[in-house]
């Protein structure tokens, strides 16, 4: 009889967890980032090795989805797309295991998936999943890929994992000679950036640097950006007492940079009518000072809980947080606000790196059908800017249709003028665009996600 009560740590199935993990992303009941969220949480008595283990596998499996069918499909007498989702979600665990962890021995992920499918009551398919895994084992060395001469855009798609239409539109909107290192960005490895507190003294920035670093952690600082760090070997950061007590937050620097490109001074009236999590918020309100004021809105109540921890966590008492719809006009904000940011929502394609299944859910319809929602923002919220005001235009994509072509779209409609980027963006973040107005942030390039920024200012 099986004992009742919670599991000791000997007793959890980490492959089963991550299993059950890809079933529910595969139904599109979660997104990836949130249910690795809570499965870090639920099961953070666990071992650093076991957490590191289903991270990477979780994720890995999710990266290279597309690659792995092409692998397994060479393989199985069973093309993916017709297998049951549970044995197509443990064979593409399984295929990831054998092709990218070489600390796991082939045999031991043949049986622990042979083990997966006998408790799952697939008995009838245990030799196929079997013999499945085993050949691949065995004839992983020899896979064929496609051949780059013959069919580039399919080589792309399987090496790179990027579904083809993506390859090709980023082929076509950014030229062939920025796709593959697009493409090689969002499969890199990236360390986590933070972001310290403007006002910390250098004797604090000292400390927190020693607290960071007591923990194994690894600190580089940013060139040209005094407040930026990145962090390696990260684990449990969110608990480190620095981060409790509002010392730094994590933020992209691309997130930080669109801040920065609004020119928020001294005093200023700030309205983030897109705010959640808070990230663009909290630098806006450091920027505004005690004298100035930040209006955080969103829509969803559940995001706007977000804003308020990390304006409680940073100590943050000039932010107002309010719940609206930012594409309904608020007759009260007329020409109040000297800074407007509108990170709006987009198709999320520069941060595939961070949300690895966006790029399995997102279609051509879907990024057409978001083109009408970010311009009915901008139409409604250009109207809280005063004259000589700046709006700040920013989106998590490399889309032109939601970025380049929503430039000149809200220029030849409305009061505003493109304001110059080249005094607020580092040396690095070079480019003809800056001095009109906006500019694209390339994974693979930059360091950073694949992020956009327009600077308007209002005639």
């Amino acid at each position: 009889m099986r004992k009742s009560g919670k599991k000791k740590d000997s007793s959890v199935d980490v492959r089963e967890i991550v299993l059950e993990a890809l079933l529910v992303i595969a139904r599109q009941e979660e997104y990836s980032h949130v249910v690795m969220g809570g499965i870090l949480d639920k099961y953070n008595y666990l071992a650093l090795q076991e957490k590191a283990f289903m991270k990477r596998l979780l994720e890995g499996t999710l990266e290279r989805r597309i690659q792995l069918d092409y692998c397994i499909d060479g393989i199985s007498s069973v093309p993916v797309k017709k297998m049951k989702p549970f044995i197509r979600e443990l064979l593409r665990m399984s295929a990831y295991q054998l092709l990218f962890m070489d600390s796991v021995p082939d045999s031991a992920v043949c049986n622990e998936a042979v083990k997966l499918a006998d408790s799952h009551s697939f008995h009838a398919l245990k030799g196929f999943v079997n013999g499945v895994l085993r050949n691949l084992s065995r004839k992983k060395g020899e896979i064929v890929w496609p051949d780059r001469e013959k069919d580039r855009l399919a080589s792309l798609s399987v090496c790179y994992s990027m579904p083809r239409w993506l390859v090709e539109k980023w082929d076509s909107e950014q030229g062939k000679e920025r796709t593959e290192p697009i493409l090689q960005g969002l499969l890199q490895e990236r360390p986590v950036t933070v972001r310290l507190k403007k006002n910390l003294t250098a004797e604090e920035i000292a400390a927190v640097r020693t607290e960071l670093e007591s923990e194994n952690i690894r600190v580089k600082e940013i060139p040209d950006l005094s407040y930026a760090w990145h962090l390696e070997r990260v684990e449990g950061l969110k608990n480190i007492p620095a981060f409790l007590a509002g010392k730094f937050t994590v933020q992209d620097v691309s997130s930080m940079l669109a801040v920065e490109a609004a020119g928020i001074r001294e005093g200023d009236c700030v309205i983030d009518v897109c705010a959640a999590p808070g990230g663009k918020t909290m630098l806006a309100a450091e920027l505004a000072g005690g004298k100035g004021q930040v209006l955080a809105r969103d829509i969803s109540l559940e995001k706007l809980a977000l804003i308020e921890e990390n304006r409680d966590r940073m100590g943050a008492d000039n932010v107002t947080v309010e719940q609206w719809d930012a594409a309904a006009y608020d007759r009260e904000k007329a020409g109040l606000a000297d800074v407007v940011l509108a990170d709006v929502p987009c198709s999320g394609l520069g941060v595939i790196g961070k949300k690895r299944d966006i790029k399995y859910r997102i279609t051509p319809e879907r990024i057409e059908a978001l083109v009408p929602l970010q311009r009915q923002i901008l139409e409604t919220v250009w109207q809280y800017v005063k004259p000589g005001g700046v709006l700040l235009y920013s989106t998590c994509t490399v889309s032109r249709a939601e970025n380049e072509e929503m430039v000149q779209w809200f220029l030849s409609e409305f009061p505003f003028h493109a304001g110059s980027l080249t005094s607020y963006l580092p040396k690095q973040f070079a480019g003809e665009t800056l001095e009109k107005g906006y500019y694209q942030f390339l994974p693979g390039m930059q360091g950073t996600d694949g992020f956009f920024i327009a600077r308007f200012v209002r005639d």
